[in-house]
C-alpha cells in the first residue's frame, strides 16, 4: 500500500517554502532533500551528535528527531539563515576569526546550538559554553577553539547592539525632518 504524500509548509530562513512528503520523512531530510539546504548535516541518525541542530520556532532542536509534518507552519532557521559569504553573522565571524572548526562537519550544528545559548545567555562563561555544547559532538577538536569562537561571537553581538542607530533624518536648509 502506497503512503500518501502530505504537504508541509514552513518559513525557513525568512522564505516560505513547501513540498509534498511522506509523513515519515524526518525534518533533517526535508530540509536537505526537498528544500536543498545542505548546511544541516546528518551525522548519526540517532539524535546523539547534534550536527543537524537548527532553530524551530525559537528553540534549538535536532532536526533528526522531528518529522517534517510536525514542523508544518513552523518558523525555521538553519545555518544558511545566519549570514552570507559577503555578510557573515557574528557567530560565523566568531568561528572564522577564532578558527572554531577543523573538518567543519559539526560546525553548522554547533553554531545553531550556540545561537540558542546566546539568546538565553548573551555573555556566557567558558563553562556555560561547554555545558551548552553537551548536545553536539565534535570529533576533531578539543572544543577550546569552539569556546573561543562563541565568546568572540558574543562580543560581536554585544558590539552590534551597542552601536548607535544610523541617523536617517534628512537635513534640508538647516531644518531636520
Amino acid at each position: 500500500m502506497a503512503i500518501e504524500a502530505v504537504k508541509v509548509s514552513v518559513t525557513i530562513n525568512g522564505l516560505e517554502k513547501s513540498a509534498k512528503v511522506e509523513p515519515r520523512m524526518l525534518l533533517a531530510h526535508f530540509i536537505r532533500d526537498e528544500l536543498a539546504l545542505t548546511g544541516t548535516h546528518i551525522g548519526c541518525d540517532t539524535s546523539q551528535c547534534g550536527a543537524c541542530s537548527i532553530i524551530v520556532n525559537g528553540d534549538v532542536v535536532k532536526s533528526c528527531t522531528i518529522l517534517a509534518v510536525q514542523a508544518d507552519e513552523a518558523e525555521i532557521t538553519t545555518v544558511e539563515g545566519l549570514g552570507t559569504v559577503d555578510n557573515l553573522s557574528p557567530m560565523q565571524k566568531g568561528f572564522w576569526e577564532e578558527h572554531g572548526l577543523q573538518c567543519g562537519y559539526c560546525t553548522p550544528g554547533v553554531m545553531m546550538a550556540m545561537m540558542g545559548l546566546l539568546k538565553e545567555n548573551p555573555n556566557p562563561t567558558d563553562e556555560e559554553i561547554r555545558i551548552g555544547l553537551e548536545g553536539v559532538i565534535c570529533r576533531c577538536t578539543g572544543y577550546q577553539f569552539i569556546v573561543s569562537a562563541v565568546k568572540h561571537a558574543a562580543r560581536l553581538i554585544a558590539e552590534e547592539k551597542s552601536e548607535p542607530a544610523e541617523d536617517t533624518s534628512v537635513v534640508k536648509e538647516g531644518i531636520s525632518s
